[in-house]
């Protein structure tokens, strides 16, 4: 199993116990790039192109039109999607993983054989790109949100979507992006690029939250759109980060490496348990 061939810490840095674990794995991460990534294809520049267009248009054409439209939905529907949009809540993917993260880090020791650490840290890499292809997007938009400073479709009658007031931290005022189409989108394409099996359906999650979003007058259609784009594209640049590491993913491909089999996890667990 490649990737796991540059699991075992170095002399200078034995593993052992959590902080000394935790902070070689963060070393790891910010190590000066082993390999070049390919560069961004002339598709993958030409859909954001399409999509930043997208945004323009819907602001002009969708915008107040589905705000009148969200203002007549009958209640039973909107109770519906206020349980589903939780859906896309950053904390619900964030905390699992940092947690997966401390505890692999906790039970990985040097006594342990060399296939059971590989085992263990080709685990905390997978779960590490999660938490940040989810957490970097996150935090991007969280800033935009409130430097851009577009008021929520609730806050005027008509859903008026030129209402901004930039630099303004209420949370009325934190419409585009959108945070929760930032997180589905991010989700989506972290769990698409370890099991490219999955992205039909991850892709299909992104759409229900957008959605969601819409129906409850939180975003107009054009804050979704630009949340999927913000979660898209710093989630792939998290991708590449991790790429030109030789972690997780082929810097050559940017496809992921063979992660450890449930055997292999078995094993190592089992290991772990009775050292």
């Amino acid at each position: 199993m490649k990737p796991l061939q540059d699991a075992r810490p170095p002399a200078s840095l034995p593993s052992g116990g959590l902080p000394l674990n935790l902070a070689q794995w963060c070393l790891a991460l910010v190590r000066p790039p082993r390999s070049r990534t390919p560069p961004v294809s002339a598709g993958a520049i030409a859909a954001i192109v399409i999509t930043l267009a997208a945004i323009v248009a819907a602001m002009f054409l969708l915008d107040v039109p589905a705000v009148a439209w969200a203002h007549h939905l009958p209640r039973g529907m909107v109770d519906v999607f206020e349980v589903i949009t939780n859906a896309g809540l950053s904390g619900w993917y964030l905390v699992p993983s940092g947690i997966v993260v401390v505890l692999l880090a906790a039970l990985a020791s040097p006594a342990s054989p060399r296939a059971t650490w590989g085992v263990l840290t080709a685990l905390a890499a997978r779960f590490g790109f999660f938490f940040l292809a989810v957490g970097v997007p996150g935090l991007m938009t969280n800033v935009l949100k409130h430097l851009i400073g577009r008021a929520r479709p609730y806050i005027e009658q008509a859903g008026h979507p030129f209402t901004f007031a930039p630099l303004n931290w209420s949370s009325n005022y934190a419409s585009l992006p959108s945070g929760h189409a930032t997180t589905a989108a991010s989700v989506a394409f972290a769990i698409g690029a370890i099991w490219p099996r999955t992205r039909p359906f991850m892709w299909l999650y992104v759409l229900i939250i957008m959605f969601s979003r819409i129906v409850l007058m939180s975003h107009h259609p054009s804050d979704v759109i630009a949340g999927a784009l913000v979660g898209t594209v710093f989630a792939a640049l998290v991708r590449r980060w991790f790429a030109a590491r030789r972690l997780v993913f082929s810097p050559r491909t940017l496809a992921a490496y063979p992660g450890p089999s449930l055997g292999r996890i078995r094993t190592a667990i089992k290991s772990v348990l009775s050292s």
